[in-house]
């Protein structure tokens, strides 16, 4: 009862300042509501005595619900951004538009953060850093400062570093929003039927499962530092070094970027860096990142990107990821091949292999979809065509053919649409498709390759093997069960009728003796498969 009121009291605050900003109940869906629910709409209106008066709304259902969930504070950023992932959920337009939510809040005192700083490392600031400046950004979950380190090592070399820092009681309060919003969600569940197919409990749990990876640092850090592994040798691209001695749950600690934000056009214009070549290469590492090493940044706007004086691009803000499996990323490359080439029953094909669309469905059919989607974007300037707005099409017309949500190609999708619109940033007239091809067509000749399929057929033949070790435990189980049975009682002590004890064991002695030669023939079978692929 205590926890049903503390929601319903958040959800009321929560509810008045999304109604404030018609966000509540979007006009534009107002004609598809019950009357009953928009008789409620005023009571979220009302103004008390020591709130601003409201501004007139402006914008779409999405600006406006973006502007509301910013003014609600940290939890519902985060909810929002979350679900700018999901357009499967709220829709393409809806999801497009909460991509603008600014994840941008007042930064909190030096005191509070010298003191968290100071609690995680367990030493004074003063022995870790030469200096420590004021913050100079500040977002929902922690704000940044710029510090110098003491001269150490060898050389007695200082560096620059950035430190982030989690804000005071963020955990709290996300805690207190998220169990209200799986309070709402149970409810929902439990007393309309039609909102059970979205599984809005599951939805909950996503955004509360990625929230706690980000209130943790050292997780940011560790995705850090891989992805600064797998890309060592890229040119072009590159991620900061992790100061891991001065990085703990609420602090991390990396190398300082000089560069210019990838949102400064002007300033890299001065620069004379190549914004055609800064295009292509944001494309390029992204998809590079996903096929390759299937790991991805999965907020590359152009906020957490910077380009060094070398042109290399340098991303920052790990916090949120995706990752694919090396079979997604296989279906995927060859769908998105498929398009660049036209060959849209390929890419049918592939949905079937897949199994993301039902063998019931008509492959003729699914391909003349897939051809609608295609066609329209062949023969179009380079600017007017989108991979991102392709995929969201994709998405929708599969759903006609009953294919089930991949969140992770969602995600993938979602971060496509965030990177495509930084390489138009750079340059207005960049061609996605020209810069995918290479990347695609090389991670599919290297799939290819002679050496690579020995690799896999390796690892198959390992599985294959780990399964058979488990055969002479069947067939000695199996003969066992033969004897017991044999004398008419099976291994709980119940008597068995004699003529069906016979039966039995006869049949089991018919399975251990066929399992005897297969046990050889498998094994034999193996031995030439790992010969073939070495040959």
């Amino acid at each position: 009862m205590l926890r049903t009121l503390r929601s319903i009291g958040r959800l009321i605050r929560a509810a008045r300042i999304l109604g404030r900003h018609d966000a509540l109940m979007p006009l534009e869906l107002r004609g598809e509501m019950p009357a009953s629910l928009l008789a409620l709409l005023p009571l979220a209106k009302i103004r008390l005595p020591w709130e601003a008066p409201p501004q007139d709304p402006t914008g779409s259902a999405g600006e406006r619900l973006a502007t509301a969930l910013a003014a609600l504070g940290p939890s519902y950023i985060k909810l929002g951004q979350f679900l700018a992932t999901r357009p499967d959920i709220i829709g393409v337009e809806l999801a497009r538009d909460l991509t603008s939510l600014q994840d941008k809040l007042p930064p909190f005192s030096m005191e509070e953060a010298r003191a968290i700083v100071e609690e995680g490392i367990g030493k004074p600031v003063e022995e870790l850093f030469s200096t420590f400046s004021e913050p100079i950004a500040a977002a929902s979950i922690a704000q940044v400062h710029r510090a110098r380190t003491l001269p150490e090592g060898e050389d007695g070399q200082s560096r620059d570093v950035a430190v982030k820092v989690l804000r005071p009681g963020i955990e709290t309060r996300f805690a207190a929003d998220l169990d209200s919003f799986f309070w709402a969600a149970e409810t929902v569940e439990r007393v309309y039927a039609p909102a059970r197919r979205l599984r809005p409990v599951e939805v909950v749990q996503t955004l509360a499962d990625s929230v706690k990876i980000e209130m943790d640092l050292r997780l940011e850090a560790a995705a850090m530092s891989e992805m600064a592994e797998n890309t060592a040798k890229d040119a072009g691209f590159r991620v900061p070094q992790i100061d891991w001695e001065r990085t703990a749950r609420r602090v991390m600690t990396m190398e300082w970027i000089d560069g210019i934000a990838a949102s400064d056009r002007a300033a890299l214009v001065a620069a004379r860096h190549d914004l055609k070549r800064l295009g292509r290469q944001v494309i390029q590492s992204f998809l590079t990142h996903a096929m390759r090493d299937g790991f991805f940044h999965a907020d590359m706007h152009q906020g957490n990107l910077f380009v060094d004086a070398d042109g290399v691009l340098v991303a920052v803000d790990f916090g949120i990821m995706g990752r694919i499996g090396a079979t997604e990323r296989r279906f995927l490359a060859e769908i998105l091949y498929g398009f660049i080439t036209r060959d849209y029953r390929r890419v049918a094909e592939i949905h079937f292999e897949a199994g993301y669309v039902p063998n019931s469905k008509s492959i003729h059919a699914f391909a003349q979809a897939l051809r609608s989607i295609g066609e329209p974007i062949f023969g179009r300037p380079a600017r007017e065509v989108s991979m991102g707005k392709l995929l969201a099409q994709l998405f929708q017309v599969t759903e006609q053919f009953d294919m089930k949500t991949r969140p992770e190609l969602i995600l993938l999708q979602k971060t496509m649409v965030v990177v495509e619109g930084v390489a138009r940033h750079f340059d207005p007239d960049h061609n996605i498709w020209e810069s995918a091809e290479p990347v695609l067509k090389a991670w599919m000749i290297e799939r290819m390759a002679p050496e690579t399929r020995i690799e896999e057929a390796a690892a198959g033949a390992l599985q294959l093997g780990r399964m058979m070790s488990h055969l002479p435990d069947v067939l000695d189980r199996a003969e066992r069960t033969a004897r017991l049975l044999a004398e008419n009682v099976d291994e709980e002590g119940v008597r068995i009728h004699p003529s069906s004890a016979d039966a039995i064991a006869r049949a089991q002695e018919r399975r251990s003796g066929y399992a005897r030669p297969l046990l050889w023939l498998a094994i034999g079978a193996l031995g030439a498969l790992l010969l073939a692929n070495l040959m």
